[in-house]
């Protein structure tokens, strides 16, 4: 009996040249620095843990049984917006093949002629029409291609990503076209629930200092202050961040843009 040799076929994530990592056969696609993504999951996960360990029983208790069921709701869809931008491709534009990139080499070489000896050569830039309109599209040295308008060249990734917004370390992606709104999503209830547990702290803290005093209260709860410290911090920079791009997308532009 001859013995069938059964060839797999390579996916396309298996031969993308760029610097992502890949999980669940191609469905998990992430930068290869992911330190501080794991970071910003420890400080989530970290200060909601606390949230839930010293302040919710009181106030469950004490104010409405609501406070915690709120904040466990927004929390969930916090983690799952992260993890959408987190593990989702932001439009990374397929590099040109070899037999492509060969025609397009050939294609520059013929419209900008011979360049003298110690002269520069002309930009790479093709013209096109969109809506009665001349756009101009940027060649890419290392996809080999015209990216589209918005497109860029990400640094980290190695990829053109289309309608590139930024390279975000903190989710460990890139942000473009197919997860900005999954990003934009994770900032504003990322602030949502900074601002929820910061001004329950302050409720908690307040409610037994009544009872206990505001020091007693403090040493039989000293998660609440490293609670208030972080959303603290915190606060300003993801609010901040939150209005940014708000305003951008008002104005319809990409961080990179602006």
């Amino acid at each position: 009996m001859s013995a069938v040799m059964i060839t797999r076929k390579v996916r396309k994530w298996e031969k993308l040249p760029g610097k992502n990592t890949f999980c669940c056969d191609g469905r998990v696609m992430m930068a290869r620095q992911k330190g501080v993504f794991y970071l910003t999951l420890f400080l989530i996960v970290g200060t909601c843990s606390l949230f839930f360990a010293f302040e919710c029983p009181y106030l469950a208790v004490h104010l409405s049984p609501s406070v915690p069921v709120f904040a466990i709701v927004l929390f969930f869809f916090v983690i799952a917006m992260l993890l959408r931008t987190s593990f989702s491709d932001p439009g990374v534009l397929p590099r040109a093949l070899p037999e492509e990139a060969t025609f397009i080499e050939m294609e520059i070489e013929a419209a900008n002629g011979n360049v003298p000896a110690g002269q520069r050569p002309p930009p790479r830039i093709r013209n096109v029409q969109i809506n009665n309109q001349i756009v101009k599209l940027k060649y890419c040295y290392t996809c080999k291609i015209f990216r589209p308008p918005r497109a860029s060249h990400c640094s980290i990734c190695d990829n053109c990503v289309d309608r590139f917004d930024h390279h975000c370390p903190w989710v460990g992606n890139c942000v473009g076209k197919r997860n900005y709104r999954y990003f934009y999503m994770f900032t504003l209830s990322l602030s949502l629930l900074t601002i929820y547990i910061f001004t329950f702290d302050i409720v908690h803290v307040v409610m037994r200092s009544v009872d206990k005093g505001f020091l007693n209260t403090l040493k039989e709860t000293p998660g609440t202050v490293l609670e208030v410290l972080v959303c603290f911090f915190t606060l300003w920079s993801v609010v901040g961040l939150t209005g940014f791009h708000t305003y951008l997308i008002s104005l319809n532009q990409t961080t990179n843009e602006d």
